[in-house]
């Protein structure tokens, strides 16, 4: 069962991790197989949140682009450096393939050789010399073995086609020959006088036991084959190591971690046809091909707290997407097939799925409970957002008694503990919960925090212009920046220089400045994004 990856937005908040987490816990006890994920640095509320149930923190994901590992290449499509060229022909037969890396014992690359330059090898190469293993001559010429000595044979090849006293007359044999001899009596004797590397005998010939004792004594290495003598001259060549082809040392490879996306890119530059496929630690694991079917799983995920493809993953467009659970606005992100979509105008995606936990009838452990309640009462700010609602207020009510938690003390210790920004730098502060949106074609981010720290802001006010005047300049059209007072039931806002006017304009005002209190603007969804939605759609700004 392939592995679902279960996250919520960048800039991950309470609301996302926790329910993340959560929603992981109720799949597994049905029977899936998931993982929570964060797309970013946890803030730190929620580490304080996770670190109060000793949750650990959901491991990092980069990215769902497909990699080569998913793609389903030719695996195991390689050979040993020391197999023979007959192996490494047959194989590439029967994967169907032009061509093969070469490993050693380790499976680390080594080469990579080509149907063509086999090809190029019988015909041009040195007909007369075997450098190759025993056991390949063997297995190349079907043989059977007589008398081994040797594992390793390296000789020159040689028929005893010629009579015998001419033979023995003329042909100065010695250790270093092959020799391919039927039932030719003086000859395997000369031979073996000579102690020749290796004698092959044609058409299952035979030797007098005589000779084969004295063979013996020799260390004379000989087999016999059905084969006959030209037969055996032309085939034996194949036993030849494969790595004494013309191979290229240093192919051009592909590792698994490697997009796919830019193998078809690179590929198309390069034009080759087959490319070897090694990991990490230089490991060939096989071959893929331009022409291949490259057939491929998509990494499955479950987005949960939003449902736009620039809140969400690198690479999601790469993905199936199984179920959205969200409480937003519907964005741009679009399936090829129908999934389970859930969303409720509710105070946070936790509710919703406190309610699966009901439905499936599956009992929400204590520390489960925890996570959803911390996620309700973070996005509702302890039940006094004006997007709460009696949904919200019943699920935190159920959850909060198997936590075992008072909901106002547990909520403004869980704040209190998160709201602290004096030791992060006002980048940071700016992004710890930052969203983007586009608004008339125009790129919008909002950041919000809720924090007691507002005189702190105000003292290093300039740093925090700076910051948003430069997001400004690079990527978007506007940012702002509002700090959220739970005691006052209010937002501070600060904003880039030339979005003052949009700022006054979304929420009544006569007139504007840096750190403009909005009483009871507390709600990005519901006051802070439509108010400005509704400006810049209104108007030619």
């Amino acid at each position: 069962m392939a592995t679902t990856y279960i996250f919520g937005h960048k800039n991950p908040d309470t609301d996302s991790v926790c329910t993340s987490i959560a929603l992981s816990y109720l799949k597994n006890a049905l029977g899936d197989k998931t993982v929570p994920k964060v797309l970013g640095n946890i803030n730190p509320e929620t580490k304080f949140v996770l670190n109060y149930f000793n949750i650990p923190v959901p491991s990092y994901l980069n990215d769902v682009k497909v990699r080569i590992k998913n793609i389903k290449y030719d695996k195991k499509a390689y050979i040993n450096e020391l197999a023979s060229i007959d192996s490494a022909f047959k194989l590439m037969q029967k994967q169907n393939i032009t061509a093969i890396p070469l490993v050693n014992a380790k499976k680390t690359l080594t080469g990579y050789v080509t149907l063509k330059e086999i090809a190029k090898y019988l015909i041009n190469g040195n007909k007369e010399n075997i450098s190759t293993t025993f056991q390949n001559i063997v297995e190349t010429l079907d043989a059977r073995v007589i008398m081994q000595f040797d594992e390793e044979i390296v000789g020159n090849i040689m028929i005893a086609g010629m009579k015998s006293k001419a033979f023995y007359e003329t042909i100065n044999l010695t250790s270093d020959d092959i020799l391919i001899v039927g039932d030719r009596h003086r000859i395997l004797d000369y031979a073996i006088d000579r102690k020749v590397k290796l004698i092959i005998l044609p058409f299952n010939s035979t030797m007098e036991s005589k000779l084969l004792k004295k063979a013996k004594k020799n260390h004379i290495n000989i087999i016999a084959t059905s084969y006959g003598s030209y037969q055996i001259a032309n085939k034996i060549l194949l036993s030849n190591y494969i790595k004494n082809i013309n191979i290229n040392s240093s192919p051009i490879t592909f590792n698994t971690e490697d997009y796919f996306s830019d193998f078809k890119q690179m590929t198309h530059k390069i034009n080759h046809t087959n490319y070897p496929v090694i990991n990490n630690r230089q490991e060939c694991l096989g071959l893929i091909r331009l022409t291949g079917p490259n057939a491929y799983e998509k990494q499955k995920v479950i987005l949960v707290d939003h449902n736009n493809f620039n809140q969400s993953v690198e690479g999601i467009e790469e993905a199936e997407i199984l179920e959205i659970i969200d409480h937003h606005n519907l964005g741009a992100i679009g399936t090829s097939m129908p999934i389970n979509f859930r969303c409720r105008p509710v105070g946070c995606t936790a509710t919703m799925v406190y309610d699966m936990y009901m439905e499936s009838k599956v009992a929400i452990p204590k520390d489960m409970a925890g996570l959803l309640l911390s996620a309700i009462l973070s996005d509702t700010l302890i039940l006094s957002s004006p997007t709460t609602t009696d949904a919200d207020k019943e699920a935190a009510s159920k959850l909060a008694s198997i936590a075992k938690l008072d909901i106002k003390k547990y909520g403004i210790e869980m704040l209190e503990a998160a709201s602290s920004i004096k030791n992060i730098p006002a980048e940071d502060v700016i992004r710890l919960d930052f969203k983007t949106f586009s608004i008339d074609n125009k790129m919008v981010g909002i950041g919000q925090v809720t924090t007691m720290d507002i005189l702190f802001i105000k003292e290093h006010l300039d740093e925090y212009l700076e910051e948003l005047n430069k997001m400004a300049s690079n990527e978007f059209y506007m940012v702002a920046l509002f700090i959220t007072d739970i005691i006052r039931k209010g937002s501070y806002v600060i904003y880039n220089d030339r979005a003052g006017n949009i700022i006054r304009d979304s929420f009544g005002l006569k007139e504007i400045k840096q750190g403009t209190f909005l009483p009871k603007v507390v709600s990005r969804k519901k006051q802070i994004l439509p108010n400005i939605m509704n400006t810049l759609d209104g108007n030619n700004i």
